[in-house]
């Protein structure tokens, strides 16, 4: 009966130490600063998502228009055949 009497007090010893020891702030440091990226890379990234946005759209505004021209020369040979 003493061995469970004094291994109930172990643990609620060990039970008061860790809420004693959350219930303590911890050592005040500042979150570092990131560093502002500068203008120059700022802009040349900007540039480089606008180009890769802007080639796939010319590229389709291109075969466009190969379509359109070749849905016209479809349209007037059509019409020629036709009596």
């Amino acid at each position: 009966m003493k061995r469970r009497g004094g291994w109930l007090a172990m643990m609620v010893g060990v039970l008061m130490v860790g809420v004693v020891g959350c219930g303590q702030e911890g050592p005040k440091t500042e979150a570092p600063k990131p560093a502002a990226p500068s203008k120059s890379v700022t802009d040349s990234t900007g540039q480089a998502i606008v180009d890769s946005i802007k080639t796939p759209l010319d590229k389709s505004r291109e075969v466009e228009g190969t379509l359109e021209k070749a849905a016209g020369k479809t349209a007037d040979t059509i019409k020629d055949a036709a009596p």
